[in-house]
């Protein structure tokens, strides 16, 4: 089953070092965060992968070609530096079968969510699109006030953050249905769509996860990665 990953964003929140490398790029304890993502879908015994690239996509190109992993079938494909989430993917139907289910995933998160049980549970409801439901670990304390007296007062908890996508998705080709061009943002009209159909499930995960938007995101990945918190199911 192949992987698609997402990598051609600008990354402009963290540009003090997408100045020179695209995000998935940036070193995470001296491997690139891409190279986290893969090692994860690697364990699971997912090992095609279809990488997605735009700005500075010759850096990734160059990464890959002077580190030979032998154990990985790895095919980097430059899918347009203004191309948007929905068009990238459109980019690369060519590179997919009919009939051929696959995980998409953004080259900026690491997670330990389990994907054995994310594809069973997409299996098992048999629909176009299967996302991964997160809670974002929360930035701030909780307080609730009345008349200035604080009458609930909670350390910063993931608990009081709403669901998000994680970003580990499973498609079927349907999926391209939904894509018109390369503006389109998958997150917007095709998922959207997807869901007022009833096509769209979300696989709830409880876990670890940690995106990389900011360069607080990125130490707070490099501390849990040299704990291996993101190897615990």
């Amino acid at each position: 089953m192949k992987v698609i990953i997402l990598a051609g964003g600008l990354g402009t929140r963290i540009s003090e070092y997408t100045k020179s490398v695209p995000k998935p790029m940036i070193l995470i304890n001296k491997i690139p965060i891409l190279v986290h993502i893969m090692e994860h879908f690697s364990r699971f015994g997912f090992k095609d992968f279809i990488i997605a690239t735009g700005y500075k996509g010759g850096v990734i190109k160059k990464y890959f070609k002077k580190c030979n992993f032998k154990e990985w079938n790895i095919r980097i494909v430059n899918t347009g530096k203004k191309t948007m989430t929905g068009g990238r993917l459109k980019r690369l139907e060519k590179f997919l079968k009919k009939k051929e289910e696959f995980f998409l995933t953004y080259g900026d998160g690491v997670s330990n969510i389990d994907l054995t049980k994310l594809l069973r549970f997409h299996k098992t409801h048999n629909k176009i699109a299967t996302i991964s439901a997160v809670r974002p670990p929360a930035r701030f304390g909780f307080i609730k006030l009345k008349r200035n007296r604080v009458n609930c007062f909670r350390e910063k908890s993931n608990l009081d953050q709403g669901w998000i996508n994680g970003g580990f998705m499973i498609f079927s080709s349907k999926i391209f249905k939904y894509l018109k061009n390369d503006q389109t943002y998958l997150e917007r009209d095709p998922l959207e769509n997807l869901s007022k159909k009833g096509e769209l499930y979300a696989f709830k995960h409880s876990g670890f996860w940690q995106c990389m938007d900011t360069l607080r995101d990125k130490e707070l990945l490099e501390k849990s990665i040299k704990r291996k918190k993101h190897l615990e199911l």
